[in-house]
């Protein structure tokens, strides 16, 4: 992220993203502004506050037409901060962020902040600036499929949706890819299940874009058996903020 940054120009910088609403500058001031926030009092609105895009919103509104230099300086200092972080063992504690529920703050840290960069660069900042994405690998992919999932579970466990009987197996090919079972009573685990209402099958690099709500689910290849209207709805509802 930082040496793909550093190499924009202004009109780039200022370029609207694909973050509907959010110039690519504003992109990079909410990553800085969420790597500080795990440092400061402003954890304190980002884990109780009930809308964290809202959230997300009021830190970048903070930060509009603020120099270009000062968005990347503070992108880069507590991206540093939080390298040092990723490394000591968080994991015995546990943290709420706001409407997704409660995590290991080692999951926090490293799953969540490894997710945001991988599907900001990469969906939000490249394509607006015409540059080409940058490749991931099998590694980065891993972790952002794991942290996508406990988001998946923790959706499942708040919003308890009653037409939500049946369990559906998601399938995912190519890098660090494997299958997934999202079943009733918020149960996301590795493998398939027993009896899916449908099985659901595309690529890894895609789940990213299309479980964000970047993309329609339905403009990207993926192949659906069994029960298409139950899988349809599951698609429709699923969505990683």
């Amino acid at each position: 992220m930082l040496r793909f940054c550093a190499e924009l120009d202004e009109k780039e910088w200022r370029a609207p993203s694909s973050a509907v609403g959010w110039r690519v500058q504003d992109v990079g001031a909410h990553i800085g502004a969420t790597c500080r926030a795990y440092f400061t009092p402003a954890l304190v609105p980002m884990t109780r506050m009930r809308d964290l895009e809202r959230t997300n919103d009021l830190f970048v509104d903070k930060r509009r037409g603020q120099p270009i230099a000062r968005t990347l300086a503070e992108y880069e200092r507590w991206t540093r901060v939080m390298s040092v972080a990723a490394r000591l063992p968080f994991d015995w504690m546990r943290a709420p962020m706001a409407e997704l529920g409660w995590f290991p703050v080692g999951l926090m840290i490293g799953g969540a902040m490894t997710f945001d960069h991988h599907t900001h660069l990469r969906h939000d900042i490249a394509p607006a600036s015409g540059r080409p994405v940058p490749g991931t690998d099998a590694n980065r992919m891993a972790v952002v499929l794991e942290w996508m999932f406990v988001v998946v579970r923790n959706q499942f466990r708040s919003a308890r949706p009653e037409w939500f009987g049946r369990p559906v197996t998601i399938g995912l090919e190519g890098l660090d890819g494997g299958i997934w079972s999202v079943g009733p009573g918020a149960v996301v685990k590795t493998g398939p299940s027993d009896k899916p209402a449908a099985t659901v099958t595309g690529r890894a690099i895609d789940l990213p874009e299309w479980a964000t709500h970047r993309a329609d689910w339905r403009h990207r290849d993926l192949r659906i058996s069994g029960d298409a209207d139950y899988a349809a709805r599951f698609l429709d509802f699923v969505r990683v903020v």
